[in-house]
């Protein structure tokens, strides 16, 4: 079957912090007495709370005790307790991300094929906002967010439902994320066909793509 509609992931598929997640928090931080502790080491533990969380709660209070984690024994009082909101805040501007360069030639490309296009995310209620913020949410027929649709990925569920609104068999859209699992497993669980883009790790020959204008070269 032709694929006629391609749907993304939005967080290292689209976009990513900006200048860092650490960064943002230790600036943050800073502010508010927290001092000397460096960007560096609140990106590792940042990423290790992150890694340590099989099924995230994409919601304001699972973020709390995730950066109340990321903080744990560095702050006097946890963030959750001080300084959340203004991190909580921070990610919900579009100067705290960067959008990748070829995002928007890639989606105006595959627009001008008359290709359907969409999102489909795991993230909180920041992500429409944010989208529109960033001038993004122009080019999807349709934006589904786990928290909005009570499902996540990768169950099936939350393809499911972006394939009922765009009114297409799930066999004709290509879904394309950076998670092997809750993107590519997600989606071919739910019948769509799928791709992982690889953003900074190349390897040659078959395999993940490292641009998504490359997916204009696989419809």
């Amino acid at each position: 079957m032709h694929i006629k509609a391609v749907t993304f992931d939005v967080g290292g598929t689209l976009i990513e912090p900006w200048p860092s997640v650490g960064q943002v928090y230790a600036e943050v931080a800073a502010r508010h007495g927290v001092k000397n502790v460096s960007a560096e080491l609140l990106q590792t533990r940042f990423k290790t709370a992150w890694r340590a969380r099989k099924r995230f709660n994409d919601t304001r209070a699972g973020w709390e005790e995730l950066v109340d984690e990321a903080f744990r024994g560095l702050a006097t009082t946890p963030p959750s307790k001080s300084f959340f909101s203004e991190i909580y805040d921070r990610f919900a501007q579009p100067e705290a991300w960067h959008v990748f360069e070829d995002v928007r030639p890639a989606l105006e490309s595959l627009a001008t094929q008359g290709l359907k296009l969409g999102v489909i995310s795991n993230w909180d209620e920041r992500l429409r906002e944010l989208l529109c913020r960033l001038q993004l949410d122009v080019y999807f027929d349709t934006i589904v967010i786990s928290c909005e649709v009570h499902a996540a990925k990768p169950a099936p569920a939350i393809f499911e439902r972006a394939a009922a609104i765009l009114n297409l068999p799930s066999a004709s859209i290509l879904h394309v994320g950076d998670s092997l699992e809750m993107d590519l497993r997600g989606a071919e669980a739910a019948g769509f066909r799928s791709v992982q883009v690889v953003r900074r790790e190349r390897s040659p020959g078959d395999g993940p793509i490292h641009s998504l204008l490359q997916v204009v070269g696989l419809i």
